[in-house]
């Protein structure tokens, strides 16, 4: 099931928005900012861009995608149960200690997740590795991984984005997150990481700048990155950390904090009501 049309696509991330707020309220915890930053980015991979069937999670014929900054676990369990992985209503139960729906991802609870993930730092070099395989067997498989623009403070980041050029990975698709901010503040404040593109392009990347909000946008750099030959795509993303809830916006306070009952009321409001 792939959508074209803008209009419904838009509305899918609605949906996928709401999913999270429902998630993290249902579990007094989590991290809603940098799960709804990555909201719309999400939505196109999983009803545009990607090769997959939630009939059959498993098929090793399926683009992969790694959610590399794991704690927006709950931006990818909305997605998916929005695809069809799994029940909407399960995103109520997140971290309950009876849920598959840990507060990181995990691909042995939960159909669709394609790997572990949560140590900061770790996703690109996984994402290496599976896109060396496809390149390998040849199945063609493309490799999405998503970082956050705190998370590339961390070393490794940069040793696997010199592997991943030196492999000539353009099956690879690297999407950072901009939105900004981080647990302690701006990410400019804290360690800056800027300018975030020149150094992907140092780097070996061919490299694509994004409003991350633009649905329209954000296709086309996929499509875009389907056409690269010869080395790996990394998409820098400007988001705005608790886009879609107007008191989460731009706040690092929501980076890792649920809303309580009149919050919650209030965010799933401005979304357009209940799931």
């Amino acid at each position: 099931m792939k959508i074209t049309d803008i209009e419904e696509l838009k509305k899918k991330a609605i949906e996928v928005r709401k999913g999270i707020i429902e998630a993290v309220y249902g579990a007094k915890s989590g991290h809603p900012g940098g799960s709804l930053s990555a909201a719309d980015i999400l939505t196109v991979l999983y009803f545009n861009q990607m090769r997959i069937d939630p009939n059959k999670p498993h098929d090793e014929a399926r683009d992969r995608f790694i959610l590399s900054k794991g704690h927006a676990a709950p931006a990818l369990y909305s997605a998916l149960a929005n695809r069809g992985y799994f029940d909407i209503e399960d995103l109520k139960r997140l971290r309950h200690i009876d849920s598959n729906l840990q507060g990181h991802p995990d691909m042995n609870k939960v159909p669709g997740v394609d790997m572990n993930t949560g140590s900061l730092g770790q996703g690109l070099s996984i994402a290496n590795g599976i896109a060396i395989s496809s390149k390998l067997n040849s199945r063609g498989i493309r490799v999405y991984c998503m970082l956050g623009d705190g998370e590339i403070q961390e070393g490794q980041v940069w040793e696997a984005a010199m592997t991943a050029s030196h492999y000539k990975l353009d099956n690879l698709c690297v999407i950072v997150d901009n939105n900004n901010l981080q647990i302690d503040g701006t990410v400019d404040k804290v360690m800056s990481p800027y300018p975030i593109d020149s150094k992907f392009k140092s780097f070996g990347f061919h490299v694509i700048n994004i409003d991350g909000h633009n649905i329209e946008e954000i296709i086309r750099a996929f499509d875009m990155a389907k056409t690269i030959k010869g080395k790996p795509t990394a998409i820098i993303a400007k988001t705005i950390k608790g886009k879609g809830v107007s008191f989460m916006e731009d706040q690092a306070g929501w980076h890792g904090k649920a809303p309580n009952e009149e919050q919650y009321g209030l965010a799933i409001k401005e979304l357009g009501g209940v799931l």
